[in-house]
């Protein structure tokens, strides 16, 4: 079952209440640009988040299987992945979204792609974490968004071939995937001076793509179930940011990069 556009509004919404926090381990410093983002776009009091660790903290998330989560790296004060991450969060703060995936002035454009594909990471493993009982071999035999629109996954190790699966098991092999990617150190960095390599830009935008796949999904086979748990609001805010993260950074490659939501896309760069 799917969602055809038009899509719902997705103009913020009342976030639901929050109860037992989530916890996810923080990449070279803490998470915690999730919770003054959304407060940011729902124009929430912050103090509703200053005692949390990550904003998407309730009640349903306690329903979610137990999936491997992800272990980042830490950074210290003082580096330069931190200072990104310190002015990440008082971007969002502002209620700017546009604003927010500017790259700051004087500061390195692999550093931030890097700083905010893993705060992406985080964010789509939490949402979809979120839906994941709703999601299995059975009710998605396919990873799809429309009809129109199927994926088939393909690395370098054990699926060689593009290969068919069920969605969840897609999704499973596309975080583990990214998560080994973040780990390496010679494509990802984390000791100062030492530059990211020449192929780090062809990396970055194949992992945006698929990472987008992961939110097609959602919006077009779980959306009802997104809406019912109340938690369309942190559905949309994020989609808005990575969709307006990869515009500010032409990380879109092709015409069809957007695909199923191309349509919510559009509205979402024009109503900003």
């Amino acid at each position: 079952m799917f969602v055809s556009p038009p899509f719902p509004d997705i103009s913020p919404k009342p976030l639901p209440a929050v109860s037992t926090p989530v916890q996810i381990a923080p990449f070279r410093t803490s998470l915690a640009i999730h919770a003054t983002l959304y407060a940011a776009a729902t124009k929430q009091p912050k103090q509703a988040h200053e005692n949390e660790d990550l904003s998407l903290s309730y009640d349903v998330a306690r329903n979610a299987r137990t999936r491997g989560q992800f272990k980042p790296k830490h950074a210290n004060k003082g580096t330069s992945s931190y200072q990104l991450r310190q002015f990440a969060e008082a971007t969002l703060g502002s209620g700017s979204l546009r604003k927010a995936v500017k790259l700051p002035e004087g500061e390195d454009l692999s550093e931030w792609l890097a700083v905010n594909i893993v705060d992406f990471y985080n964010q789509i493993n939490l949402l979809y974490g979120s839906i994941t009982e709703f999601c299995s071999p059975q009710s998605c035999p396919e990873m799809k968004a429309t009809d129109e629109f199927e994926y088939l996954w393909q690395d370098s190790e054990n699926f060689k071939r593009p290969t068919k699966m069920p969605a969840p098991e897609y999704i499973e092999h596309l975080m583990a995937w990214v998560q080994s990617n973040i780990d390496n150190e010679s494509m990802f960095p984390s000791r100062i001076g030492v530059p990211f390599p020449k192929s780090f830009p062809v990396l970055i935008r194949q992992i945006f793509k698929r990472l987008y796949r992961v939110y097609a999904h959602i919006y077009c086979h779980h959306y009802p179930v997104v809406v019912q748990l109340g938690l369309e609001p942190h559905l949309n805010t994020s989609f808005k940011h990575y969709v307006l993260f990869i515009d500010e950074h032409s990380l879109a490659s092709g015409k069809d990069f957007w695909g199923p939501l191309g349509d919510l896309v559009d509205s979402m760069l024009r109503s900003d």
